[in-house]
């Protein structure tokens, strides 16, 4: 769909400037902003907002109420469950050994994105892995491998520093019986061999 075509999405704002490339199933309430490209087969959640800039190819898919910022190109491969934030200028990848000269198409990776994650401003995310709900990921991180649920991480390559809580903040320290209170939500979890389970969480709404 060029700039000048009819829009066919109900509930959707889309900038003149923007192209969406059909077919692709986009849901209300979603907005796609100035110079955007949204490429055939893809899915599209309710409530996202596609900003400036961006490119999704083919056959990505997005939750609802995603939130891609200004410059930030997601590539086939990649799923983003509900509530990803996306920074500004952050990478994905989907092939590990790319060359301009040998055609990859049918060696992408998958990388899968789960609920509630921060992928911070200029992070990078390295095909073929997995990071798990509601992790946060640091503005400038390399991500190379599998991040744990709630994980804060930063550096490069990334590493773990600590423990984000649902709200976005940062954890303090576990107690003598793995026991952490968020003090900012009042959210509680339990920490346990490399891993934090909620106990209770103030936001949740699944």
């Amino acid at each position: 769909m060029s700039p000048a075509d009819t829009q066919p999405f109900t509930g959707v704002q889309i900038h003149e400037s923007a192209y969406v490339d059909e077919p692709c199933t986009i849901g209300q309430g979603t907005k796609i902003w100035h110079f955007s490209h949204i490429m055939k087969n893809c899915t599209i959640g309710e409530r996202c907002n596609i900003g400036q800039n961006v490119v999704i190819s083919p056959d990505v898919v997005l939750g609802n109420n995603v939130k891609v910022q200004n410059n930030v190109s997601i590539y086939t491969g990649c799923r983003l469950e509900d509530d990803v934030f996306c920074g500004p200028s952050m990478v994905f990848t989907n092939v590990i050994n790319p060359r301009s000269e040998i055609v990859r198409r049918s060696e992408y990776q998958t990388t899968l994105i789960r609920k509630g994650v921060t992928l911070g401003a200029n992070s990078t995310i390295v095909c073929g892995i997995e990071i798990g709900r509601f992790a946060f990921i640091a503005a400038g991180a390399v991500v190379p491998k599998d991040i744990p649920a709630y994980a804060l991480v930063v550096g490069v390559p990334a590493r773990r520093i600590g423990w984000a809580c649902r709200c976005g903040d940062t954890l303090p320290k576990a107690d003598v019986d793995g026991m952490i209170n968020c003090p900012s939500c009042g959210n509680q979890y339990r920490e346990e061999q490399e891993a934090l389970t909620p106990l209770q969480e103030t936001q949740d709404h699944d």
